[in-house]
Order: C-alpha cells, then sequence, then structure tokens
C-alpha cells in the first residue's frame, strides 16, 4: 500500500483561522429562511417534519450554538397547512441568549420565533433591538 498522502492530525488549530467566542454576543436576528428550497424533492408525508429540521440546522449554523429552541408558534406556522403544504418563506428572528440553567452544557442557546410579515421575499437579514 501507498502511504497516506494526508498531513497528521497534531490536534491544533490551522493557521491564520482565529476561533471567535460567541458568549459576549447576546444578540437578535430577523432571518428569511427559504424553505421551498430547503424541502424540495422531500416526500410529502415527511415535508413539515423536515422543515422543522432544517429551521433548527439554520439557526445553528447562523448563531454559533448547538441548543436551538422553536417557538410553539413558529411550529404552528410550519404546520399550518398541513405536513405537505409547508411554506415557500418563513421570517424568523433568531435570538442568541445566555443559558442560566444548572450545570448547562452549552453557555447560549438560540431562540427562534416566527415573525408575521405579509411577504417575506426579498427581506434582508436584520439586527433587531430585544426586549
Amino acid at each position: 500500500m501507498a502511504p497516506s498522502t494526508k498531513p497528521a492530525a497534531t490536534g491544533k488549530k490551522p493557521a491564520g483561522k482565529t476561533q471567535r467566542s460567541a458568549i459576549a454576543d447576546v444578540v437578535a436576528r430577523e432571518y428569511t429562511i427559504h424553505l421551498h428550497k430547503r424541502v424540495h424533492g422531500v416526500a410529502f408525508k415527511k415535508r413539515a417534519p423536515k422543515a422543522i429540521k432544517e429551521i433548527k440546522a439554520f439557526a445553528e449554523k447562523a448563531m454559533g450554538t448547538k441548543d436551538v429552541r422553536l417557538d410553539p408558534q413558529l411550529n404552528k406556522k410550519v404546520w399550518e397547512a398541513g405536513i405537505k403544504g409547508v411554506p415557500y418563506r418563513l421570517r424568523v428572528r433568531i435570538s442568541r441568549k445566555r443559558n442560566d440553567e444548572e450545570g448547562a452544557k452549552e453557555k447560549l442557546y438560540s431562540y427562534v420565533q416566527a415573525v408575521n410579515v405579509k411577504d417575506p421575499k426579498g427581506l434582508h437579514t436584520t439586527i433587531v433591538e430585544d426586549n
């Protein structure tokens, strides 16, 4: 067998890339999630559950937190038209908050809420002052 051309794992971070901490960033942003492209080709009976998973994945990536919590009203909004009638686009407010629970694994969590807008198409990401 030929020797591997892959460099040995040293456990160090790649040079030039600095890890940015999200600890101080308690922020809320509004995003438009294009659900139609995320559930394209998914079987009808799996569309709404897949949409919920995709919203969680989007929030995890956007906010950099593993702990993502969804508002019950958001769940209702996705399921409004049944399991196969997922909205094409969804406007959501994702808030990164501090986790004050005892023995929490993560220091921060993301809370995702639905925002009522007439037409979410074409709306850009905005930073929101959270109350």
